[in-house]
């Protein structure tokens, strides 16, 4: 059976992208993008969903009124769809704990660095460019883990190394370690978690 995914965005969608393109492609075999959520209407993520047949939601924290509602309402969805995994793709919205602890080892996230240098709280997109070419570091690189109530604290799926080039700048080096490790992980990553999860034959949300 397969496992039944969300993907949580709020932007362009690339890594999302990366996912549906994986799932053609027969990467990701043990599970099926069924939802994407986004928490702003004009992500334009939302249209690669809709190119591909997906289900879509849009859920704002301004519209529900609040964090536990907007956390409440996504929960509601997750249940509703029979959702076993949920992937966050440029999810720019911090979960709570009490959401996180709902979902134990069910949400995984990419993160772009090698975790655990240039990650937690202020580090997203560029800014974790800007801070490795800041430091100077030769290798940088991306990092699939599950999701736990400490920003980008989760235990660790997959890293991939990317080297950093002379000339350099953050947009260089966003877009490359996109390409050389976040598009490549991430499938990687999601069939792992979708097989085991279909394997054990339990999806999140049921509890």
């Amino acid at each position: 059976m397969l496992t039944k995914i969300a993907v949580l965005i709020s932007g362009g969608g690339t890594n999302l992208q990366a996912l549906i393109d994986a799932e053609k492609s027969g990467i990701l075999k043990s599970g099926k993008i069924v939802l994407v959520i986004s928490n702003r209407s004009d992500a334009y993520g939302l249209v690669r969903a809709r190119d591909n047949g997906i289900e879509t939601a849009v859920i704002t924290r301004k519209a529900s009124g609040g964090q536990e509602r907007f956390e409440e309402n996504i929960k509601a969805l997750l249940k509703e769809r029979g959702i076993g995994l949920i992937i966050l793709a440029g999810f720019m919205s911090i979960l709570s704990a009490d959401f996180t602890a709902a979902y134990p080892k069910r949400i995984i996230n990419v993160h772009p660095s090698l975790i655990p240098s240039f990650c937690g709280k202020g580090f997203y997109g560029l800014k974790v460019h800007e801070a490795a070419l800041a430091k100077g570091v030769k290798v940088t690189g991306a990092t699939v883990h599950f999701v736990n109530e400490i920003p980008d604290g989760g235990e660790i799926i997959l890293q991939k190394a990317v080297y950093v080039e002379d000339g350099d700048t953050p947009e260089t080096l966003q877009r490359r370690v996109m390409e050389q490790a976040e598009w490549i992980l991430l499938p990687q990553a999601a069939e792992m978690v979708s097989k085991e999860i279909s394997e054990k034959g339990d999806a999140y949300g049921k509890k």
